[in-house]
């Protein structure tokens, strides 16, 4: 924290902190009208920053994330860092120390990450998987380390820039809100010097990076859920006089023609005929994600139901980290037979004897005989 600000701050002289006195220098009210746009962005800058100075929680996330963590449009603390030191002193002209060429050098920022989604079958997180790849990646230059220029080559300040490496603009963003933003200077690309294209380094043309082809790998352990992170950490693009940032892999599972993902649990259906049903079988019912067959014995005497489930123990997906699996649960799905499979109305008879009696008829003082859709469709209620 600055000096100044921490010692009026504890003993709370409101009158002449520097706080007070860029309130008072840059107050709307104080200026021209035409100064009025950019007098009123230099007054909130300045109460915001004294709002993070004399909140220790807010202090706290300023030292942890920068001002990434006050900018609502990122939503959350996490992006790119920006020193609140730098802000007061490119905004204000004020000398805080920790600047370039003031007092110690400037702190390294860190690099955007880049979120990859990365799409993955049931088998890929039922067994795990590394993935081997070559990606196009920004480098900073080997040659000229960053600098963009020859080696022993003198640099001339950006004309631009002023040497800051960043060009300040007014942005618009709402009725009568004007927002004071920065962008990287296009003439230096930001490093603040700037070099005859005489005097630029022959492989990266005074851009400061390169494109290269880098391999990459990463793993996916088993049981790795959809949705979960696998960070390269640092593998980012790089930029000079930054901390590359880290790539990011966002699983997405999907779907499988078998199994139903729970958790950790599997579902799938068990697809068995009515004779089946009725007077049992002992079969593989179904190919496991790692290829096993799993062998169901089911004995006469019991009979499925349309809907039942079946639980297996142990047969779901990996833990991570761990040998036990979760579970796996099969749906009962009887196949009636076609129309007409019986050719013969005495086998119609014999079946009758065969199965359970029905219920015994509905007696009515008045009994009408209906016509009847065999096809409809519950979808087709009409709720009113």
């Amino acid at each position: 924290m600055p000096r100044g600000l921490r010692k009026c701050l504890s003993n709370r002289i409101e009158c002449s902190h520097p706080y007070a006195q860029l309130a008072l220098q840059h107050h709307p009210d104080k200026v021209p009208e035409e100064q009025r746009a950019e007098s009123e962005v230099k007054f909130k800058a300045v109460t915001q920053a004294y709002e993070i100075l004399r909140d220790e929680e807010k202090r706290h996330l300023y030292d942890t994330h920068g001002m990434a963590a006050f900018d609502p449009s990122r939503g959350a603390p996490g992006g790119a860092e920006v020193d609140l030191n730098d802000i007061l002193s490119q905004m204000f002209g004020m000398n805080m120390g920790g600047m370039p060429g003031r007092g110690g050098p400037r702190r390294p920022r860190r690099g955007e990450d880049e979120v990859k989604e990365y799409k993955v079958t049931l088998e890929d997180l039922y067994k795990g998987k590394t993935v081997k790849f070559g990606a196009t990646k920004q480098l900073v230059c080997p040659t000229c380390k960053g600098t963009g220029a020859k080696d022993k080559v003198k640099p001339n300040q950006c004309d631009r820039c002023k040497g800051a490496g960043v060009q300040e603009f007014y942005r618009q963003v709402g009725p009568g809100l004007i927002r004071q933003e920065q962008a990287v200077c296009d003439h230096c690309h930001g490093s603040g010097n700037y070099y005859k294209e005489k005097d630029r380094c022959k492989k990266c043309k005074g851009n400061r990076t390169v494109k290269e082809v880098k391999a990459l790998e990463i793993y996916i352990p088993r049981g790795a859920m959809n949705h979960e992170k696998i960070v390269l950490e640092g593998e980012a693009d790089q930029e000079p006089d930054q901390t590359p940032g880290d790539i990011i892999f966002v699983l997405e599972e999907e779907p499988h023609d078998v199994f139903t993902r729970i958790g950790n649990d599997l579902s799938a259906d068990l697809n068995i005929t009515l004779a089946e049903a009725l007077t049992g079988f002992s079969r593989v019912v179904l190919k496991h994600l790692d290829g096993r067959g799993i062998h169901i014995d089911h004995p006469r005497g019991k009979v499925m139901q349309p809907g039942q489930v079946l639980k297996v123990a142990g047969e779901g997906m990996p833990l991570k980290r761990s040998d036990a699996k979760g579970d796996l649960y099969l749906i009962v799905k009887i196949e009636f037979p076609e129309e007409g499979w019986l050719k013969d109305e005495k086998e119609y008879d014999i079946l009758m004897k065969l199965l359970p009696p029905p219920e015994p008829p509905i007696t009515a003082d008045e009994v009408d005989e209906v016509a009847y859709d065999s096809d409809a469709d519950i979808q087709e209620v009409r709720a009113y």
